[in-house]
């Protein structure tokens, strides 16, 4: 039994990281290397939450479609996790319906040379 514990381990110490890509909404692949991703099981509106805090883009699961939302801070995201009703927080604070364009995600201009 511990050898095979042991192998197993072995085995997934060599194994490569295979990074998850996902579409938007608005059809977009958004690769969820760089967020930390939460699957949500006390929601019945929300099924996951993926945050990248260095880009503050937040996208997250809504019957089974991805949305991304692009400059919510930290602290929003902190008081969506901890709302005692995560669907109402995101409805009220962050849905695009809700917000008008507050959230929305432009495209990020190409620098010289890239």
């Amino acid at each position: 039994m511990v050898r095979a514990v042991a192998i197993l381990l072995a085995q997934l110490a060599t194994a490569p990281i295979i990074s998850e890509t996902i579409e938007t909404g608005e059809h977009r692949l958004v690769d969820l290397k760089t967020f930390e991703c939460r699957d949500i099981t006390r929601s019945t509106v929300l099924q996951r939450v993926c945050y990248d805090r260095a880009q503050q883009d937040l996208i997250v699961a809504v019957k089974g479609a991805y949305d991304r939302y692009c400059g919510v801070t930290a602290g929003t995201v902190e008081r969506l996790l901890g709302a005692p009703s995560m669907g109402q927080f995101f409805n009220q604070n962050i849905k695009r319906d809700v917000t008008a364009a507050r959230y929305a995600c432009v495209p990020r201009e190409r620098t010289r040379g890239s």
